[in-house]
């Protein structure tokens, strides 16, 4: 007596695509939490622009994280040094010290370290 198992790769990989099936339910599940971690590590309210959603990637299913807060690739890459002027030719910017108001025409900015966050929520999420 023999036994024969036959593996037919196009049938595990509809599978493996179908929606809502384990495999989309899985993955849902991870992006969410860490979306979600994401949210919590993110600075400021950065946060609040959070989002998450499953699409058809190339090889399948993917879960993809946003963030579009309008300075979220100065916190993630960080910045060199640089100057800050007004927007507006002779106005000036105005800004708190130590709980005193400045005025002033020209700021030199020290830049920023890279702040992660969404590699650290990757992370933690796993």
């Amino acid at each position: 007596m023999s036994a024969q198992v036959r593996i037919e790769p196009g049938r595990i990989a509809r599978f493996l695509r179908l929606r809502n099936g384990r495999v989309e339910r899985k993955l849902r599940e991870r992006t969410e939490r860490v979306a979600r971690i994401a949210a919590q590590e993110a600075p400021g309210t950065m946060g609040r622009y959070v989002d998450w959603h499953i699409e058809e990637g190339p090889r399948g299913l993917e879960g993809v994280i946003t963030c579009d807060h309008p300075a979220v690739n100065y916190v993630l890459n960080g910045t060199r040094a640089h100057l800050i002027r007004p927007r507006r030719r002779g106005g000036v910017l105005r800004f708190e010290v130590d709980g005193h108001v400045v005025f002033t025409r020209l700021v030199r900015h020290p830049g920023t370290p890279p702040n992660p966050w969404l590699q650290r929520a990757l992370r933690l999420g796993r």
